[in-house]
């Protein structure tokens, strides 16, 4: 009988463990499928994986999470490519493109905090407003991805050839990607809607 006592709650924990994978298995599985309309799917499953029990099988909540890890990347990009620009040894053409690419940022960070706010929003929304909004999302984040593409540019001179535009392409290619993969999704989304 004290067996018994020992292994039923043991039964409970290992039922509870093996029945919750599933549930994150479905979730998972759920976003390598939709993932596979971007352009970058692999980046896509990496950065959305870790939100895969919220995302649960919801094409909106997927959206806004794709959404949320692109405002945060971008985020992050913006306040990198700022403490660049404040570095002792940046001058000249390598400071002009800086600045120019902290004001893409910031209409980038300005464009998906919008994007995100008003895809939330549509919970309230049917019918023609929904595509309506859903276009809004769509334009914003495409306006975004061009920010940031057009930050790249700033660095396309080859008297730009150092450590810092080495730093920029990295981090702003990434932010890109994840934008790209966001758009691909929204996309997705929008369609299922008409």
């Amino acid at each position: 009988m004290a067996n018994l006592k020992i292994s039923l709650p043991l039964l409970v924990l290992v039922v509870l463990h093996n029945a919750a994978p599933t549930h994150s298995a479905t979730a998972t599985s759920f976003i390598e499928s939709s993932c596979r309309v971007t352009r970058y799917p692999a980046l896509c499953v990496h950065s959305l994986s870790a939100y895969a029990t919220s995302i649960r099988q919801s094409g909106r909540q997927l959206t806004q999470t794709a959404l949320s890890v692109s405002l945060n990347k971008s985020r992050l990009a913006a306040a990198f490519v700022s403490n660049l620009a404040k570095g002792p040894a940046v001058r000249g053409l390598e400071y002009q493109a800086l600045k120019d690419c902290i004001e893409n940022m910031g209409d980038t960070v300005d464009r998906l905090r919008q994007s995100v706010k008003e895809l939330r929003d549509l919970r309230r929304t049917a019918g023609g407003d929904l595509l309506w909004h859903l276009s809004n999302v769509q334009t914003w984040v495409s306006a975004a991805l061009t920010d940031e593409t057009t930050c790249l540019d700033g660095f396309a001179s080859r008297r730009l050839d150092g450590q810092v535009k080495a730093a920029i392409r990295r981090k702003i290619t990434l932010v890109a990607q994840v934008t790209s993969n966001a758009l691909a999704l929204v996309n997705h989304f929008a369609d299922k809607k008409h």
